[in-house]
């Protein structure tokens, strides 16, 4: 018989009390991933920057995105995914390639007249990263470049805040609307607090309520709640999420259902390299791990605590080996 653990007293845990509670997606084939597919270029100086001359670095090109990261996780740790987005036509191919690697089924509008979206990211020596981004392609993103049939094959939806920034929200929004038609989940990363900033906090709220798990770092929660104490800044948002995982870096994550205070995940320690796609790998872990038993959030938060501790210490965003 399966024991449950118990706090003292008799109890059950916290994160069995999460368990019990945690909004669970409908039964299907796996998961559509839609928004940005990028040409990272990273950048490591190797000594100080000089202005004006030559800085030498460690240069990198590699396949990147943060909905394109999240969905190689999510399929190279064992969900089935399949993944919407716009590319330049001459990268077409490779993009295909390089998810179609890690398990993705890429389904990727080539586009004749817009190169695909590049970043330019320079890695600080502590592993932060400054990026200077040009999304090109991605911006061009059409509903009809997202057959139904992706839609009918899925259980979950899952979108980054990328795809609710002008020009882009309309296909955002039909595409949950779609999605609550048929039934499915929604799960959203908000992707980035400099273009939450841009909007209304209540304007994103008001779009994505009723998401069943939503992935806040601290800065994009500190937006969309005006807090500044992470444990609050979950407990708001659980207002409007079935679960909300507030990404904490060095500090680990909160798991947070409503009506529960939230739980604290510990990060596990890390020599820092590169701190470029740990979030997209966090999110991408924890999807693979609550498909595969919706109730157990903080399993998925453990592992993706994990496999986030793993990418910081390694050059780039993306999984290193294809799934078995």
């Amino acid at each position: 018989m399966r024991k449950t653990s118990a706090a003292p007293g008799g109890r059950p845990c916290r994160l069995c009390r999460l368990r019990r509670r945690a909004q669970a997606p409908p039964r299907g084939r796996g998961v559509l991933v839609c928004g940005d597919v990028i040409n990272d270029i990273l950048v490591r100086p190797l000594a100080a920057v000089t202005e004006g001359s030559d800085t030498p670095a460690q240069i990198r090109a590699c396949p990147g995105g943060s909905a394109a990261n999240q969905a190689a996780w999510t399929a190279c740790l064992g969900g089935q995914v399949s993944f919407a987005g716009r590319v330049g036509a001459r990268d077409a191919e490779y993009h295909r390639r390089e998810l179609a690697s890690a398990g993705v089924r890429a389904h990727l509008a080539a586009d004749p007249d817009a190169g695909t979206g590049s970043i330019v990211i320079v890695v600080e020596p502590d592993g932060e990263r400054t990026m200077i981004t040009d999304r090109a392609a991605n911006l061009r993103l059409r509903r009809c470049d997202i057959p139904a049939a992706l839609l009918d094959d899925a259980a979950v939806l899952h979108l980054t805040g990328y795809l609710f920034c002008e020009p882009l929200v309309q296909v955002a929004l039909s595409l949950l609307a779609d999605a609550r038609d048929r039934g499915m989940a929604v799960t959203i990363d908000p992707g980035s607090a400099a273009f939450l900033t841009a909007m209304p906090p209540e304007q994103f709220l008001r779009w994505t309520r009723g998401a069943a798990v939503c992935f806040p770092n601290r800065d994009e929660a500190a937006v969309l709640t005006g807090e500044d104490d992470p444990a609050a800044m979950a407990a708001r948002l659980t207002a409007v999420y079935g679960a909300v995982v507030l990404k904490l870096g060095a500090q680990g994550c909160l798991v947070a259902v409503p009506g529960e205070a939230p739980v604290r995940i510990a990060a596990s320690p890390a020599a820092v390299l590169d701190s470029t796609g740990a979030g997209d790998a966090f999110c991408g872990a924890f999807m693979s791990r609550w498909l595969a038993d919706p109730a157990d959030l903080g399993g998925a938060g453990r592992f993706a605590v994990r496999t986030a501790a793993v990418v910081i210490t390694r050059f780039g965003a993306r999984p290193l080996q294809a799934p078995p």
